[in-house]
């Protein structure tokens, strides 16, 4: 069961043992707000440090405008952590959150809600302060170390999708040229002609290097 899992038991298990290290050596970058390491306890941070090696991230430290920002597989995603919920902080909360909506293409606010009565708040300053339903996503979870979890797992995964377009795009666009060469190789001098606005002289020549060994083999001089 989640709640009798230690949290140096926890910090210690990659997510996804098979696809965090990449060639690199690393699965990414994440980086810290300064501000928002101040504010913590020193074993959540330990925790944080520990969890992000597990699964083979490197931490910094910066002065940056979310808490975090993840750079995986090629993507950069934002993210707002809030680890305590205070209701005297709500409006400067939702004001930041729609700030940094605007700066980044992939953001996520993670907050931590502990209680039904924190729950109540947050559904009603949600709808109070006008947000729109994705966006960003919200991600509530019972503790910290639940939230930072799902943090990873989201810029893990952002990762491994955008991997994953950029082999798909590659495959799509040799497959389309190896199309097009073959294309090519089967069409007579007439079809060329028709659907180029090449001489008759190079179709024949374009054609015959396709058809004729004799021709592509032979040395060419110009």
């Amino acid at each position: 069961m989640e709640n009798t899992i230690t949290r140096s038991e926890r910090c210690g298990t990659p997510l996804f043992p098979s696809k965090a290290a990449s060639s690199s050596g690393g699965a990414g970058v994440c980086m810290m707000r300064t501000t928002w390491r101040s504010g913590q306890d020193e074993s959540f941070i330990y925790f944080i440090s520990s969890f992000l090696s597990s699964n083979s991230f490197r931490l910094n430290f910066v002065p940056i405008d979310p808490d975090f920002i993840f750079n995986c597989g090629g993507l950069s995603a934002a993210f707002v952590f809030i680890t305590n919920w205070e209701c005297n902080l709500i409006p400067y909360m939702f004001k930041r959150i729609q700030k940094l909506k605007e700066e980044f293409a992939h953001f996520y606010v993670v907050v931590t809600l502990q209680t039904k009565e924190q729950n109540d708040s947050f559904v009603h300053s949600y709808f109070r302060f006008g947000m729109e339903l994705g966006r960003p996503t919200l991600v509530p979870v019972p503790d910290v170390e639940m939230g930072f979890e799902k943090i990873v797992k989201i810029a893990l995964s952002l990762g491994v999708s955008k991997q994953q377009h950029a082999v798909w795009k590659l495959k799509a666009e040799l497959n389309q040229a190896i199309g097009s060469i073959e294309a090519i190789a089967k069409a007579s001098k007439e079809d060329i002609l028709e659907k180029t606005d090449l001489s008759a002289e190079k179709a024949d020549i374009i054609r015959r290097f396709f058809r004729d060994p004799k021709f592509y083999l032979s040395p060419k001089l110009s």
